[in-house]
């Protein structure tokens, strides 16, 4: 299991025990040594980054440049320059001998386009052709140059859905979608929830220079439970905090931000809730059994407790009683 959400340094090892996403893994590694392009959908915080990282350093490329760009970061009328970057005084403030735009830095390597899905219609038409034509033009400038880039996209919505809605260009969402990955929220893989508690754990207590810190059942119990929404980033932020501000080698529930501690709380309360109807089943299994000793036959039991004969199956059922009488 990854165990950090920094791109610029990749697992080494990224597993996962989640049956679904395993596969995904072993799919992401299987396409990383080939050149085409790939779109990652997934929540925010799910990991996206990471694994186009894990792309890019498992590919023939990993020696070459890898260039990050959050479409949504940059004003619209920046954006073309910062993709292709400009020729001297095509606009004012432009260095005189130019710049070269990202695609141009990440030639031979890899760029990342994060937050596709913010990318302006006019730019995504400008992006589109670069795709096509697997060339660039910079602002201002009159010749073309060549480029060998690998494509990672990123986004955390659903660009089907957007190119029905005409917010996104139906050309290049297919241009985009070569190989296409959506990376499950962590609502929906909890077995990894575990291996990050260590993870994280190990990873603060070498930051911080304190010992590796334990929780308490109750604890354990809220963070486990927990769906978190804003996924791994909201868990390793937690975590980080945690081990900021707790003294001593135990994190009990109430050192949990206030969310986690009524997570714990309900937990608590389904567990009592479980054990009581437990402790009822039984009881009511030993009344049944007691009476089906006392009686003739099952239609006769459930008349000396005043239950309708079907019902009394049903429980009998339920409750794993075998029909003897």
């Amino acid at each position: 299991m990854f165990l950090s959400t920094h791109a610029h340094h990749p697992p080494a090892h990224l597993t996962s025990k989640n049956a679904r996403f395993s596969h995904t893994l072993a799919m992401i590694r299987r396409v990383a040594v080939h050149p085409c392009t790939v779109l990652i959908e997934g929540e925010t915080g799910v990991g996206k980054e990471v694994i186009a990282t894990l792309i890019h350093e498992e590919s023939p490329r990993a020696g070459m440049p890898f260039i990050r760009l959050n479409c949504g970061a940059i004003p619209d009328a920046l954006a073309e320059s910062e993709l292709f970057g400009y020729e001297g005084g095509a606009f004012t403030g432009a260095k005189k001998e130019g710049s070269p735009g990202m695609f141009e830095q990440a030639d031979k390597g890899t760029i990342l386009l994060d937050e596709i899905s913010e990318l302006s219609p006019l730019m995504q038409v400008k992006l589109l052709r670069a795709l096509q034509e697997r060339e660039i033009r910079r602002v201002g400038g009159s010749w073309s140059k060549t480029i060998d880039v690998r494509v990672i996209a990123c986004t955390n919505r659903n660009l089907s859905r957007l190119v029905e809605e005409g917010k996104f260009r139906e050309d290049l969402f297919y241009r985009l979608q070569v190989v296409h990955f959506v990376i499950p929220p962590l609502r929906e893989r909890p077995e990894d929830l575990p291996d990050f508690l260590e993870g994280f754990s190990a990873q603060f207590a070498a930051a911080y220079g304190t010992g590796i810190k334990s929780f308490s059942p109750e604890a354990r119990e809220a963070l486990l439970h927990y769906s978190w929404p804003g996924n791994i980033r909201q868990l390793r932020n937690c975590l980080e905090g945690l081990y900021a501000t707790v003294e001593g080698e135990l994190i009990r529930l109430s050192d949990l931000p206030p969310y986690l501690q009524q997570s714990g709380i309900r937990t608590e309360g389904r567990r009592s809730s479980a054990g009581l109807r437990q402790q009822l089943d039984q009881f009511e299994k030993q009344v049944i059994e007691e009476a089906l000793k006392q009686s003739k036959s099952i239609r006769q039991a459930a008349a000396m407790l005043r239950l309708p004969h079907a019902t009394l199956l049903r429980r009998m059922e339920k409750l794993g009683i075998e029909k003897t009488p």
